[in-house]
């Protein structure tokens, strides 16, 4: 990995061909060429810049072509299987959204069918219209719009929290009935496989790049009107800076220029009250009812993990604790503090710190939606009547709420304002 040269502000930017705004400082760097394997770093908080990969285009669309197929078998063939006291029950993947309607929590049904299907389904689908559009001799016009909602979209793809939250099931349905696997379980596992390997090889940067380079632009008009009397800026979407004024359009993807994220600190303390207050009834009210042969009753988030406790599933136990307790405490306590820290002096060391906690918030976010999915297996399968049934109940709801509101309080806000106050003049406090 090497570090990028770091350029005083303002800059020219006529002839440079490869800038960047650091999306977690804003330090503004030039990106030099480096060979295949070796990531392009900001100098100051360490942030990967850009990943340089050995193909952009082949090994990209073979991998996001099979990953599609894999999709689309997994999602249309059988899941699981259970059989008890001579019945049997099988479910799809989007089972569990209909058992939430039934249920009459239209939230967790949209939710689910969302980031377990249309989203992963969408994302590899604009891919692939990007990947064949750089393929041809004469690229659409209009592929910097795949691209851009490509961009916006990876967050909510969870098929890989989905197969987690399957197997977490599974070790609550074998105790109760047999339980047997579908060729969607496997499928799941492939598409998972093949869509990591996807990722890794798709550099969004090169795509951006490669679109600039051969003339497709979202507003080429914006680009001859950059000037030099106005202070560089990073695109939020495709990274291209520009010496543009705010507000205006990015020439290359056609997204707003903004210095810094609007109103990000009020827009993200509005997300993390709302997500504090729904934190309460998520962990006080139950998320499931479970009842067999006329026994039982719900079971909160806490109960679930009691439970794994003392059937000696203790690495489940500390699977579903940490993503549904400790993660969503993490991500409300560390966003909190960062925002209160904010225009206070910190250290360079003390602010790559917060950094660091920031990403760390952004990557584990959606992984708290694991007790969510393990809720959608259950009550898909166990729908027994008298003999056993599992139904979803109003803490799930409230959870899943919670898990949304704090992806987008740490979508809204902006970590290059931790560094602005850091840089920021500071007044003598002398008379």
């Amino acid at each position: 990995m090497a570090e990028a040269a770091p350029l005083p502000l303002p800059v020219p930017l006529a002839g440079a061909a490869r800038l960047r705004a650091c999306d977690d400082c804003g330090q503004l760097v030039r990106l030099a060429a480096l060979p295949p394997g070796v990531d392009s770093r900001c100098p100051r908080c360490d942030a990967v810049l850009r990943r340089h990969r050995q193909s952009m285009i082949s090994t990209p669309l073979a991998l996001v072509v099979t990953s599609l197929l894999l999709c689309l078998v997994t999602l249309t063939t059988p899941f699981l299987t259970i059989r008890l006291l001579g019945r049997m029950r099988g479910s799809m993947v989007e089972s569990g959204a209909h058992a939430f309607l039934e249920d009459g929590l239209l939230i967790l049904a949209v939710l689910l069918v969302a980031t377990v299907m249309l989203v992963p389904l969408a994302r590899l689908s604009l891919r692939l219209v990007v990947l064949a559009g750089l393929v041809s001799p004469v690229p659409p016009a209009w592929l910097h719009r795949p691209l851009r909602w490509h961009e916006h979209l990876g967050a909510w793809s969870m098929l890989e929290v989905f197969l987690f939250g399957a197997l977490v099931s599974y070790t609550r349905l074998a105790d109760l009935a047999e339980v047997e696997f579908g060729p969607a379980v496997y499928g799941l596992g492939a598409v998972v496989v093949a869509m990591v390997a996807a990722d890794a090889a798709f550099e969004p940067q090169a795509a951006w790049d490669a679109l600039e380079d051969r003339g497709v632009m979202a507003c080429p008009a914006a680009a001859r009107a950059e000037s030099p009397l106005f202070a560089p800026i990073g695109c939020h979407c495709c990274r291209r800076v520009a010496q543009a004024a705010p507000g205006t359009a990015c020439a290359r993807c056609g997204s707003t220029l903004h210095a810094r994220k609007p109103a990000a600190v009020a827009r993200a303390w509005a997300l993390i009250i709302g997500a504090v207050v729904l934190y309460i009834p998520a962990n006080a009210y139950p998320v499931m009812t479970i009842v067999t042969l006329g026994q039982g009753g719900p079971h909160t988030i806490m109960g679930g993990v009691i439970e794994f406790v003392h059937t000696g599933f203790w690495p489940l136990a500390l699977i579903v604790f940490t993503a549904s307790v400790a993660v969503p405490m993490l991500k409300l306590v560390g966003l909190s503090v960062m925002l209160l820290q904010l225009g206070r002096p910190a250290s360079l060391a003390a602010l790559r710190r917060r950094t660091r906690l920031y990403r760390v918030i952004e990557v584990l976010g959606r992984w708290s939606m694991i007790d969510v999915f393990v809720v959608a297996v259950l009550i898909a399968l166990v729908r027994f009547g008298v003999l056993a049934s599992i139904n979803a109940e109003i803490g799930a709801a409230c959870f899943g709420a919670v898990v949304i509101l704090t992806m987008l309080a740490a979508e809204s806000f902006d970590p290059r304002l931790m560094w602005d106050a850091a840089a920021a003049p500071r007044k003598d406090p002398s008379p």
